[in-house]
C-alpha cells in the first residue's frame, strides 16, 4: 500500500520497484564488469531516497505546527494563584474516593522547580506531595458574576430548619 506520508510503499523504497508475481520472476545471467544499469539504479535509489526525506520533513512540520497551536505557553511566577487538578493516583492507596474534590484552589504558587514543574502551597489537610506538573494547573480566574463560586456553601436557603 502506498504510504500518505512519503507518498510510495515502503516496498518500492526499500527495493526500487513494486512487488513481482510469480511469473515476474526470471533468472537473470551474471555479468562482470561495469553496468549502466546499476548506475541508472543508484542514482534512481538515491533520487527517491532524497524525495522520502523531503517528504517526511515536510509531513513533520506541518504535524508540528497543527500540534503547536493546542500547546499552552503559560508560566507562572511564585505567589500566582492557580487550581490543582487532583488525580486519584496522586493520593495514597485507600484514601481516594470518586466524591473528592478533583479541582482544589485557588492555592499559591511556593516555588517554581522549572517551566513544567511547581512547588504548590496546600492546604494541610491533604497528605499528598506539593511539587505537580503544569498539566495539573491552571490560572485561577475569579468569576465577578459569581464571586463564591468556589465556595462550598449552599446556593439555596431552606426555610423552618
Amino acid at each position: 500500500m502506498v504510504n500518505r506520508f512519503i507518498g510510495k510503499s515502503p516496498f518500492k523504497v526499500v527495493y526500487q520497484s513494486q512487488p513481482k508475481h510469480a511469473l515476474d520472476l526470471v533468472h537473470m545471467p551474471k555479468l562482470s564488469g561495469h553496468s549502466l544499469v546499476v548506475e541508472n539504479l543508484t542514482t534512481k535509489v538515491e533520487t527517491i531516497q532524497t524525495e522520502v526525506k523531503q517528504r517526511l520533513v515536510a509531513y513533520n512540520a506541518k504535524y508540528k505546527e497543527a500540534r503547536d497551536k493546542h500547546q499552552r505557553e503559560k508560566a507562572f511566577e511564585v505567589g500566582d494563584l492557580v487550581m490543582v487538578h487532583l488525580r486519584k493516583e496522586r493520593f495514597p492507596v485507600g484514601t481516594y474516593n470518586k466524591l473528592k474534590m478533583k479541582w482544589i484552589g485557588p492555592c499559591n504558587v511556593f516555588r517554581k522547580i522549572n517551566d513544567n514543574a511547581y512547588v504548590i502551597d496546600l492546604p494541610k489537610s491533604y497528605s499528598i506531595s506539593s511539587t505537580f506538573n503544569m498539566a495539573d494547573l491552571t490560572e485561577f480566574r475569579s468569576d465577578p458574576l459569581y464571586p463564591d463560586a468556589h465556595s462550598r456553601t449552599r446556593s439555596f436557603s431552606t426555610r423552618g430548619e
